[in-house]
């Protein structure tokens, strides 16, 4: 599959996934918070955002398998620095939590994560043009 059919179809699929995921987050903040639930049902709740997130994987992993050898390549590189420099952001914060500082959310781990992942990705694509 050629690149440009290869990111019009991951674009197509991650703003389908990206949307879905808005609406149930706010759908479901909206509910919890009117409504009283047992907690089963509050965890249930609380959990069908990540639903969509999972069509989001599922749209970049098609992509990058469907892609040519150098954009899999320029992505292994982009993730790779970004799983490296997120483990190591959490891992040294970890270190200044033990002398007072705020704990970190877990859920930010994921977004920063896909942050660097895409500066990176920025990066490493003009390394090889």
């Amino acid at each position: 599959m050629k690149h440009n059919q290869v990111m019009k179809r991951y674009a197509r699929e991650f703003m389908t996934a990206m949307t879905a995921y808005v609406v149930t987050l706010i759908v479901s903040i909206s509910i919890l918070q009117r409504f009283e639930f047992a907690k089963f049902w509050q965890i249930l709740i609380s959990l069908i955002p990540a639903v969509p997130v999972v069509f989001v994987v599922v749209a970049m992993i098609r992509a990058l398998k469907d892609s040519d050898e150098l954009q899999q390549r320029v992505q292994l590189l982009a993730t790779a620095f970004a799983a490296a420099l997120t483990g190591l952001i959490t891992f040294t914060y970890g270190f200044l939590e033990n002398v007072g500082f705020p704990k970190f959310p877990t859920f930010l781990v994921f977004p920063m994560l896909i942050m660097i992942w895409g500066i990176s990705l920025g990066y490493f694509s003009r390394r090889y043009q």
